[in-house]
């Protein structure tokens, strides 16, 4: 969106009653931009609506002595804070931060070389970017520009800011603090969250997130990429709209292929073999709903709790719920033993025993803005700056191009295969999309349960096979045989109960598959995921 000019607020009385005017008066006076690259700064601009987030920057800079200026967006400016030592994401770590003079906020783009002999002479790229706000209150205002505004303004003045950011590098809660050391002398210090991982962000993380490229690039000579600038807010990315709460969303579904392919202009993410999950955050409340539209929130407390915590108003992701093996790896087995749970007693004991983990690879939409239709490359850039990565919750990583070579790694460590995704494509909601593709390296698919044959033997109180059928287009369902092997006695316990309160006294099928055994029908709710090596003649 285009810089507009505006009236800026009238400013706060006391040390802080300097308009932005007066402060990029300040920047300007430094700079002789006949000979600086570096913006003018010639009017304070407001970048966004009012429902839209404030943004910062952090841009590494090799003057004098190398600093990372972190730059906060507050009423159409930036003041900056120069850290010496750059951030860490240890709480333990009290950075000194030195305030300097506000910059525009089109200098949140700037990277390059400020010629030598000019103020800050040396290389700058931009080292970390994203969206912010206030938390001293206990509430985000990412949709709340003006409240936004607000609050800053007072916790500058009173020498104590307190922010969660939503960047590539810089995460959760984090603080400045005023010290008696002198006027300009603030500690930067990451509050103990989720995000608060005791890595020394600064020595973990180098080049441009823009470019690529580092300050040793420049030094060296490599030249900036001619590139346009993807916006930061999530309403002026390209087919974004703003937008009521999205309703009755069902998840997309991934077309099977038979074998792992390379294509320009496509991303390849890895296969998790668990169960498909929505995840809306709404006014402090999560929700998880299944790809057929029933709610798990019960049967996963502790995975919801930790998506409260993601850094949003209004959110909704998709994703899929995993259990770990003991080399980290999903596996369905386990997952298995809990999904179809419902005492509140063993959920929590299985929450200790055997905890879940929510794969997320897509945003639909995010601060009141609809982004479904944005690109999908550009959701995932959003997603991975929007999300906060906790115990539970894990960022999907893809790569482009080499999908051959994506599945083999991704099969030699045990996962089920990879899912590849058109790069330019948008979320068709309840859709089977040719945009999406799956490879497996087993055959699976879904069936439909309508019925259950007796157990024999070890088997006796439970059952022998489940009786099962494909949907078709019209709706009716044809029988494709039994599966009777894969089960734990755990599993068949809990089916065995949770099929009886669901019998019939008639098949649903239209056609049911032969049977040599007694059938005992249900109601054709209970979808399972069946893995083969072929389909038989007689199912």
């Amino acid at each position: 969106m285009p810089a507009r000019r505006r009236t800026p607020p009238s400013p706060p009385e006391g040390d802080a009653a300097v308009s932005d005017e007066a402060a990029l008066a300040r920047y300007q006076s430094m700079r002789d931009f006949q000979q600086t690259a570096e913006p003018a700064g010639e009017t304070v601009v407001d970048l966004g609506p009012p429902d839209q987030p404030l943004t910062f920057v952090v841009q590494k800079h090799r003057a004098t002595r190398l600093h990372y200026d972190l730059r906060l967006e507050v009423d159409g400016v930036m003041p900056s804070w120069p850290i010496p030592r750059g951030p860490s994401a240890d709480p333990a770590d009290k950075r000194l931060a030195v305030m300097t003079e506000p910059h525009p906020l089109d200098y949140a783009t700037f990277e390059g070389i400020i010629a030598r002999g000019q103020y800050g002479a040396g290389e700058v790229i931009v080292w970390d970017r994203g969206t912010y706000s206030p938390d001293e209150t206990g509430t985000l205002v990412f949709e709340d520009r003006a409240e936004a505004n607000r609050q800053m303004r007072e916790q500058i003045a009173a020498g104590k800011v307190s922010v969660t950011l939503r960047g590539h590098r810089m995460k959760g809660s984090w603080t400045l603090v005023k010290t008696k050391q002198a006027p300009d002398s603030w500690l930067a210090i990451k509050h103990k969250d989720d995000a608060a991982t005791g890595v020394d962000l600064a020595s973990a993380y180098d080049g441009s997130v823009l470019c690529g490229l580092t300050i040793a690039d420049l030094q060296a000579g490599s030249r900036l990429p001619e590139r346009e600038i993807e916006p930061l807010l999530a309403a002026d990315l390209p087919g974004a709209r703003r937008a009521p709460f999205l309703e009755g969303i069902v998840p997309i579904a991934a077309t099977q292929t038979a074998k792992p392919f390379d294509r320009a202009g496509w991303i390849f993410e890895p296969k998790i073999d668990g169960v498909r999950a929505l995840i809306t955050l709404r006014d402090g409340a999560v929700r998880l709903t299944s790809r057929r539209g029933l709610d798990m929130t019960a049967q996963y407390p502790a995975l919801a709790a930790s998506l409260e915590k993601q850094p949003a108003n209004t959110l909704i992701l998709d994703g899929e719920i995993a259990a770990l093996d003991e080399h980290g790896v999903p596996s369905f087995e386990r997952l298995q033993q809990r999904i179809n749970l419902t005492d509140p007693t063993e959920i929590r004991g299985f929450d200790r025993s055997l905890p879940v983990v929510c794969y997320v690879f897509d945003i639909l939409y995010v601060d009141g803005v609809d982004v479904s239709r944005v690109p999908l490359l550009a959701r995932k850039r959003l997603l991975q700056r929007t999300l906060l990565p906790t115990p539970w919750v894990r960022f999907v990583e893809h790569t482009e191009t080499d999908g051959v070579r994506a599945y083999e790694g991704a099969t030699a460590i045990g996962l089920e295969g990879l899912v590849a995704k058109r790069g330019d494509s948008r979320y068709e909601s309840g859709t089977r999309s040719s945009a999406w593709m799956k490879v497996k390296s087993r055959l699976t698919n879904e069936f439909v349960v309508t019925g259950y044959t007796p157990g024999l033997n070890s088997r006796s109180s439970t059952f022998g096979a489940l009786v099962i059928a494909t949907r078709e287009d019209d709706g009716r369902l044809v029988g494709v045989g039994h599966v009777g092997s894969g089960f734990t006695e755990a599993m068949l316990k809990s089916l065995k109960k949770r099929l009886d309160a669901m019998r019939i006294p008639t098949s649903p099928m239209v056609k049911p598959p032969p049977a040599s055994e007694r059938v005992t029908h249900v109601r054709p709710e209970l979808v399972v995921e069946v893995e083969y090596t072929m389909m038989t003649a007689d199912g």
